[in-house]
C-alpha cells in the first residue's frame, strides 16, 4: 500500500508544480495595428518598477501586468504617447522612463560622467606633467661604501 501512496504523492506533487509552472500569456484586442504598434513601443520603452532593469514588455511581475493592462486602457481611451508617458512619469517619476528628459534634475545623470571622465583626464594629465624628483644626493660616505660593494664579486659568482 505504501508504494501506491508514494506514487500517488508523487504524482499529485508533479501535477502541482506543472500548475505552478503556467506562465499567462497577455491578449489584448487593439482596434489597429497601429495601436497595437504604439503598444509595443510603450512597453519596451517603459521600465518595470520592480525589476528595475527591465522593461514592461519583458516583465512577468504584478506590477508590469497592472502596468501593460493602464498602457493598453489608455491606447482605447485615445491618448496619446506623450499623454501616456506622462501619466507614468506622474506616478512612477522619470525612473520609469529609460531615456529620461535632459532638464535641470537630469543635468547629473546625463552629464555626470562626462564630467567624471574630464576631471579624471585632467589629474593624470598633471600627474604625468610633473617633473620627477632629482635623484637624491650621496654622502661621501655612502659614495664609498657604494664603490666597496660594487668592486666585491656577487656570492653568486664566485
Amino acid at each position: 500500500m505504501s508504494v501506491l501512496s508514494s506514487k500517488a504523492s508523487m504524482l499529485l506533487l508533479l501535477g502541482m508544480m506543472g500548475l505552478s509552472a503556467h506562465a499567462a500569456i497577455e491578449v489584448y484586442d487593439f482596434k489597429s495595428a497601429e495601436d497595437e504598434t504604439r503598444f509595443r513601443a510603450l512597453t519596451n520603452e517603459l521600465r518595470c518598477p520592480k525589476c528595475q532593469n527591465q522593461n514592461l514588455s519583458g516583465s512577468d511581475a504584478p506590477i508590469a501586468r497592472d502596468l501593460k493592462n493602464r498602457t493598453f486602457e489608455l491606447i482605447q481611451e485615445g491618448r496619446s504617447d506623450n499623454e501616456i508617458r506622462e501619466y507614468m512619469v506622474d506616478r512612477y517619476g522619470e525612473f520609469i522612463t529609460y531615456n529620461p528628459p535632459v532638464r535641470s534634475s537630469t543635468w547629473l545623470l546625463w552629464f555626470g560622467p562626462f564630467a567624471l571622465l574630464g576631471l579624471v583626464v585632467s589629474v593624470l594629465a598633471v600627474l604625468r606633467r610633473r617633473p620627477a624628483p632629482p635623484a637624491a644626493e650621496l654622502s661621501p660616505e655612502e659614495t664609498a661604501r657604494l664603490n666597496e660593494l660594487l668592486k666585491k664579486p656577487a656570492d653568486h659568482e664566485r
